[in-house]
């Protein structure tokens, strides 16, 4: 089969032939029909600042497809079923799994990060792992929502516990952010504002219904009272990873307000003195990945049609063109919110 395997940062992903992968017992093998370019990607293969267990590997986590063949021990699931996946592999019996928070198993292999990922004809993955992919969404929108989507639910309804009628701050708009925006809307915020310094991702965000977008070379802060009647937001979802924008969430936030951050990255962040930090009643949470029920959520929302992805979708470019598609993104030469790989 053709993979696009990892061997360095800063090295083009080399396109390569190998070996067709056997399910082992339990597991599933999955003809990949679309794979996701995620941030993380870029940051594994250009950027080197997220490393990998081993080299060669195929890189990509999120994908959907179908099923191709089965390995012993696997019921409920046959050959062309149409599935999408976790992008990470839990162990499925410690104390997280058991209770239904996956993406916190301290044993997860990461798709693209542990084990060979989604940027290949096939892959194999735990039949505990499969989500049903419903005909009525395509194959492109599937691998969509096994990240970026399901990411963005997790940190907005479970962790930021996202009410009807409360005010939402999005810091950031890219691929997460975006479908956060997207997602606070249909989960029925009164207000909903944007920001972020693209001037492209701030008109995507628009085209997602934020009531306001707020570029933050202005005091984005006295901004967002100024749209709340000098309130501030209930909640702010930070989807950058800096701590500028961490302490740019705390201060858009009312008084018992809750800001959840999404992003990555290396900085340290620094609370408000406890005296504010306390006084005002405020959280600041971390929110990592997502589990299966975000996802099972969030294709049963696209199912429904109450959630139009098609903003989502930029690019499909075949897996021969990955190596310049991953260029165009780090180099912000692309307009799309996601730029997804057409096997």
């Amino acid at each position: 089969m053709r993979a696009a395997r990892f061997y360095g940062a800063a090295e083009p992903l080399r396109l390569e032939d190998i070996d067709k992968p056997v399910p082992g017992t339990d597991e599933v093998l999955v003809e990949i029909r679309a794979a996701g370019i995620c941030g993380t990607d870029l940051h594994i293969a250009l950027e080197g600042t997220i490393p990998t267990s081993h080299t060669p590997i195929t890189l990509g986590h999120e994908g959907a497809g179908v099923v191709a063949a089965t390995g012993d021990g696997v019921t409920g699931w046959e050959v062309g079923d149409r599935v999408c996946f976790l992008p990470h592999v839990p162990c499925g019996g410690c104390w997280y799994c058991t209770r239904g928070r996956e993406a916190l198993c301290p044993q997860t292999q990461i798709l693209g990060l542990r084990r060979d990922g989604t940027f290949a004809e096939f892959t194999t993955v735990p039949a505990r792992c499969l989500v049903a992919l419903p005909p009525d969404i395509p194959f492109e929108q599937g691998a969509v929502l096994t990240d970026a989507v399901a990411t963005a639910y997790h940190a907005l309804a479970v962790r930021g516990a996202m009410q009807p009628g409360e005010t939402v701050a999005v810091i950031g708009c890219g691929g997460v952010g975006y479908h956060v925006v997207l997602l606070a809307r249909k989960l029925g915020a009164a207000r909903l504002i944007a920001i972020d310094i693209d001037r492209g991702a701030l008109r995507r965000a628009k085209e997602a219904h934020a009531d306001a977008v707020l570029h933050p070379r202005d005091d984005v802060a006295e901004q967002v009272r100024v749209l709340t009647d000098g309130l501030g937001a209930d909640l702010a979802v930070e989807c950058v990873g800096r701590a500028e924008t961490v302490t740019t969430a705390l201060k858009c936030l009312r008084r018992s307000g809750r800001a959840v951050v999404v992003g990555v990255g290396p900085e340290r962040v620094t609370l408000p003195p406890l005296q504010a930090f306390v006084g005002m009643d405020l959280a600041l949470l971390g929110s990592m990945g997502f589990d299966r029920a975000d996802l099972e959520a969030v294709i049963d929302m696209a199912r429904r049609r109450e959630l139009n992805l098609a903003g989502s979708l930029g690019e499909l470019v075949p897996l021969a063109e990955i190596n310049g598609a991953m260029q165009r993104l780090a180099e912000r030469k692309t307009d799309s919110v996601r730029v997804v790989i057409v096997l």
